[in-house]
């Protein structure tokens, strides 16, 4: 690789995104907890020292760091199931009209 996995750039607008207020909030309110910033942060400094100085151990602390966000994110199942073909009642009608059991 001559370039980082991706723009120095990108990870700075990561790492202010993650400090915003909207997604510390969400994030509390999804998680119980707020968000820990302070990778997208090392990994821009990291990125930034690769760019600069072609530094090798910069290099593979970032892919190592790209790495792990990546299994990171292949823990979770997904929240929706692709279907592969249509209901078999897809063609019928709704019931708006009918009282639904609470």
């Amino acid at each position: 690789f001559l370039q980082p996995p991706r723009s120095c750039d990108d990870y700075w607008s990561e790492y202010k995104h993650c400090k915003s207020l909207m997604n510390r909030f969400h994030h509390y309110y999804t998680f119980g907890k707020s968000p820990s910033c302070k990778q997208w942060k090392t990994d821009y400094y990291t990125c930034v020292d690769w760019e600069r100085h072609q530094d090798t151990a910069a290099k593979d602390a970032l892919r190592q760091s790209e790495r792990a966000r990546l299994a990171q994110q292949r823990q979770h199942d997904p929240v929706w199931k692709l279907r592969k073909t249509p209901p078999s009642d897809w063609h019928l009608p709704l019931h708006h009209g009918s009282p639904k059991d609470s």
